[in-house]
């Protein structure tokens, strides 16, 4: 990861987005190329507020009441990272003591308690104590450790534990052979890994190439994404794979029926292809079918002057946020009224963004 680059400390943060499924606010859950941008010096994010379908538990605010405005998840007063993918009934956080909690369904052993029961408050995963950060797959999760091995637990059936098995957990695994990841990313079932060396490892469900290694054929173990060097973040789509690249380019693979991949074709691939037209991304992430990112603006007298989101990929709800219900198979540039954005995430039909409106001082 690009270690030099600091938070952002902004004023005047706003979410934008309809978050019509369960979502996580304030949350890192963003493929960023740095630390958390949420975090305040310390590293720390000092609440974790949910909100929408609840029918599991997934808000983690002891009930199973569906939430139409945020809510503070209980019993977690500080945060150093979170994880919710886009296709997760559960969520995830890492702790400042690097222990994990989870919370919501678990009828796979998604929350790594032992147990398939679900449960609407968090409670903490056994036997992981030195996690740096956390992902949730549809019915899997991941967390990445200091000493650079994953841990995964729930559903396995297309091998996306990693653990050279298709056999469900209730309680985590050692993903095989990786001992110096340093992100992890969690799709619908499959699962990614950066590298120390900016290499990205993939593992589980392939059908549509989603593991990038120039094949179709589901994986129990990780291999190497083809021709993918210099990755600092990864994030992973129902079916489809992103990776952000220290140079500021953003590389996709997998399903592209939608237009997911963006580089401007409806047409899947087994290893990575460019996706169009972007320089200086900063930050990615990917929702059921379709995807997003950030690119850095000017700064000007330590004062943001422009950060432009882009979103491409399906759009049969408004999930890329144009106006429009059209499909975009290149990225669009999305007007948010936001002059920089600090966090972003994507569920399965819906984005999410925050920052700092017109007029907000930030610091680098």
């Amino acid at each position: 990861m690009l270690g030099h680059q600091r938070p952002l400390r902004c004023r005047r943060a706003v979410l934008l987005g309809g978050a019509l499924a369960a979502a996580l606010a304030l949350a890192p859950v963003t493929a960023h190329a740095g630390p958390p941008p949420s975090a305040g010096g310390d590293g720390l994010v000092p609440a974790v507020q949910s909100w929408g379908t609840n029918v599991s538990g997934q808000l983690g605010d002891a009930t199973t009441a569906g939430r139409q405005s945020p809510i503070t998840v209980a019993g977690i007063s500080s945060v150093t990272g979170l994880g919710a993918g886009p296709e997760a009934n559960h969520g995830l956080a890492v702790l400042p003591n690097r222990t994990v909690k989870a919370w919501g369904l678990n009828d796979f052993g998604q929350l790594g308690d032992g147990t398939t029961v679900s449960h609407s408050t968090p409670g903490t995963v056994p036997g992981i104590t030195a996690a740096t950060q956390a992902a949730a797959g549809a019915f899997h999760s991941l967390a990445v450790l200091k000493d650079g091995t994953v841990k995964a637990w729930g559903l396995n059936l297309f091998g996306q534990l990693g653990d050279g098995s298709t056999t469900n957990s209730t309680t985590p695994v050692t993903v095989s052979g990786l001992t110096d990841a340093v992100a992890v990313a969690a799709g619908g079932s499959h699962s990614l890994a950066v590298l120390k060396d900016g290499t990205v490892k993939a593992w589980g469900s392939n059908a549509d190439g989603q593991l990038g290694d120039g094949s179709t054929t589901n994986s129990t173990t990780p291999v190497t994404v083809s021709g993918l060097t210099g990755a600092v973040a990864v994030a992973a789509g129902s079916s489809h794979s992103l990776a952000l690249l220290r140079n500021g380019t953003v590389k996709a693979w997998g399903a592209n029926s939608d237009g997911q991949l963006g580089d401007g074709t409806t047409t899947s691939s087994t290893t990575p292809v460019s996706v169009s037209g972007l320089t200086g991304a900063v930050a990615i992430t990917a929702g059921g079918h379709h995807s997003l990112t950030v690119t850095r603006g000017p700064w000007k007298q330590r004062r943001c002057t422009g950060t432009t989101l882009y979103t491409w990929g399906d759009n049969s709800d408004g999930q890329l946020g144009d106006g429009t219900t059209t499909d975009r198979t290149s990225p669009t540039p999305i007007a948010t009224g936001l002059t920089t954005i600090t966090h972003l995430a994507a569920g399965r039909n819906h984005s999410l963004a925050a920052g700092d409106r017109p007029g907000g001082r930030c610091q680098h």
